[in-house]
């Protein structure tokens, strides 16, 4: 045998020995099929960059114990800003992926998968979120995912409906958390099992953003890992891809430095009064991966239960949230109720016998001094396994503003019980009737003679002002039947137009007027209201508007035609005037006098902005609170004569 065919021997026999060496040790194989997808952590989202809020956590365990991480995003972002470009919609999409890959990339993290629902525009509702995107598919395909990467430990954002909280992240938290058990249970989705390969996965613990009480986690992030950087640096550093978003000088940001905290809700392992360690307590068996029920509290338990009955989200959020046994994390909401000032406003309080006699006893409720009440007091009866629901009647003053408690007192057989309720009184006003229309091109005499209204620099929605001149308001209104007229006069002291004409669109990027209107007066979501954006003046000086985060959005050219609308630069601000006909509102005069209504203004200094810059910097409004653009409840009233 010559050395060639020698050499060529001995190559075969080690390319052998090596296969048979990796047959007789699996674990020197690579990984394939369903060990290669096999997960410790994955994150559920709505949108790219929503996973700023577990970023640095993220990073310590994928970079800093090389576990296997996974992100799920149900939407691409198409429906929010961009800063950096010209791309909306699907295009923006495509760039926000891009830039999700990039700071994922930089994370450590090792998959990225969409559930491919459509980033529609803001909204404070998670009911109208759901019923948009299709609630079971999206949750079949979220299921899909859980099965096919079996993570041990999830994290998703809390769903409950705080004031400011999307719609859409409240929709992610509550699909992660309907997929821990879906994700286990045979009968949910079974074609996955018989068409696709898949088996059934018992996640075996699921986290909440923030501190809820309970058993939360805390996650130190500045400890330095192998590279000689923190997590902390590099999620700054990998969100920082976020540039569509402004993100791109998050770098320098020290509140990522903070410990990142996160409430455990479901579990398979015994909870804990506190945790370092998301994988805590795991590895488990498939067969001992059995959820577990939080400690309950040990309480005096009593025959009665009272509460204020809360807006409608809220009062889902509860039902949905005892159906999942997530129900303990609801202790930091409370009851919320929007009341109109001036008027009579119905409050219900239900108080539920769960005991096994019939109790009878004295109810006595208070309110803010200033405001009436009726009844003060009554007796309430309620049989055994029953409730029973008094109706209050509240009125604020007329300027009543700022958040109120309700409270209510049973007293039964000597003891006493509380329940209280937030109530935010929200503005009224009356618009009058007018013969003619009004011109908005002139300083009409008759604009000065209607009433004005004065939205103060301290109405604040968002952000901060310094003073009136800074940012504040003054707005008229009026209607002849057909067309619902509207002057805001706005004081400003550095007016920007940095929007090009073809770039009508996220007015919150620039000064600008948002006229909100809602036919229901008083819905749970924007999908049939009338939300116009009013930029004063373009970068060619030309008024502009566009309807947002409505049924209709883009431009008013295209989504509300008989809309007119016109500006003016003033010696201290501008003012913005618009005619809307009730017919592009979708209201009819002849069967409701009542509106749901409020005017925000959007204002940012920066006068050398760059073109599409996202300037924020404050939002005042007429009815104000955090997020209310997304909320008309929390909208105030007028009432057409």
């Amino acid at each position: 045998m010559n050395s060639s065919t020698l050499l060529f021997v001995l190559c075969v026999v080690l390319c052998l020995g090596g296969d048979h060496a990796w047959a007789s040790d699996p674990s020197s194989a690579p990984k394939q099929g369903a060990a290669l997808l096999k997960t410790d952590i994955m994150g559920v989202f709505a949108h790219p960059d929503d996973e700023t809020m577990v970023a640095a956590t993220l990073a310590k365990y994928a970079l800093g114990q090389g576990k296997t991480v996974a992100s799920i995003h149900c939407t691409r972002g198409e429906g929010g800003g961009n800063m950096v470009g010209t791309q909306w919609g699907a295009a923006l999409g495509v760039l926000r992926e891009a830039e999700l890959r990039d700071c994922l990339t930089r994370l450590g993290v090792r998959y990225c998968y969409f559930l491919d629902q459509e980033d529609f525009f803001y909204t404070e509702s998670a009911a109208a979120t759901l019923n948009k995107w299709g609630k079971e598919e999206t949750l079949r395909r979220l299921v899909r995912f859980v099965r096919a990467l079996r993570p041990d430990v999830i994290v998703t954002i809390n769903p409950a409906p705080m004031p400011g909280q999307h719609g859409h992240h409240q929709a992610a938290g509550v699909l992660a958390t309907e997929a821990f058990d879906a994700a286990a249970d045979p009968r949910r989705f079974p074609e996955q099992l018989t068409d696709e390969g898949l088996s059934v996965w018992q996640v075996r613990k699921l986290y909440y953003n923030g501190d809820l009480g309970g058993t939360v986690a805390t996650i130190t992030t500045t400890d330095p890992l192998q590279d000689g950087k923190s997590p902390a640096q590099i999620s700054a550093e990998a969100l920082s891809n976020h540039r569509s978003q402004a993100f791109g000088n998050f770098a320098n940001s020290p509140w990522l430095q903070r410990p990142q905290k996160l409430t455990l809700v479901k579990s398979v392992v015994p909870f804990a009064g506190a945790e370092t360690d998301l994988l805590r307590s795991l590895p488990v068996t498939d067969t001992d991966a059995k959820p577990v029920l939080p400690p309950q509290e040990s309480v005096k338990k009593s025959p009665i239960t009272l509460r204020f009955v809360p807006r409608p989200a809220i009062a889902a959020y509860l039902r949905w949230a005892k159906e999942q046994r997530v129900e303990q994390k609801e202790s930091k909401l409370s009851a919320d109720v929007p009341v109109v000032a001036g008027e009579v406003n119905e409050i219900k309080l239900e108080i539920t016998n769960t005991g096994s006699d019939t109790i009878t006893g004295e109810v006595q409720f208070t309110v803010p001094a200033g405001w009436l009440l009726v009844p003060a007091s009554r007796t309430c009866r309620v049989v055994p396994s029953k409730s029973e629901t008094i109706t209050l009647r509240v009125t604020p003053p007329i300027r009543a503003t700022g958040d109120a408690t309700l409270a209510a007192t049973v007293t039964f057989n000597g003891e006493r019980f509380n329940t209280e309720a937030r109530a935010h009184p929200i503005p009224q006003s009356t618009v009058p009737r007018l013969k003619k229309a009004l011109a908005l091109e002139t300083r009409a005499q008759v604009w000065s003679k209607l009433p004005a209204i004065h939205i103060a620099s301290t109405n604040l929605a968002q952000g901060k002002t310094s003073s009136e001149a800074d940012s504040s308001a003054d707005f008229r209104l009026a209607h002849n039947g057909m067309t619902l007229f509207v002057d805001v006069e706005v004081k400003d002291d550095v007016v920007v137009s940095n929007i090009a004409p073809n770039d009508i669109r996220g007015h919150w990027r620039s000064d600008s007027v948002e006229i909100c209107i809602d036919p229901d007066a008083g819905a749970e979501n924007t999908l049939k209201c009338f939300k116009l954006a009013i930029f004063p003046f373009d970068t060619t000086g030309v008024v502009r508007g566009a309807r947002d985060a409505d049924a209709h959005q883009g431009p008013i050219e295209q989504t509300a035609p008989k809309t007119r609308i016109a500006s003016h630069r003033t010696s201290d601000g501008y003012f913005v005037r618009a005619a809307i006909p009730f017919s592009e509102i979708g209201f009819s005069p002849k069967k409701s006098k009542r509106l749901g209504f409020n005017i925000i203004v959007y204002d940012g200094d920066k006068k050398d902005a760059a073109l599409g810059e996202n300037i924020n910097k404050s939002r005042i409004a007429w009815s104000p609170r955090s997020g209310v653009q997304g909320r008309p409840e929390d909208w105030g009233r007028i009432d057409l004569e």
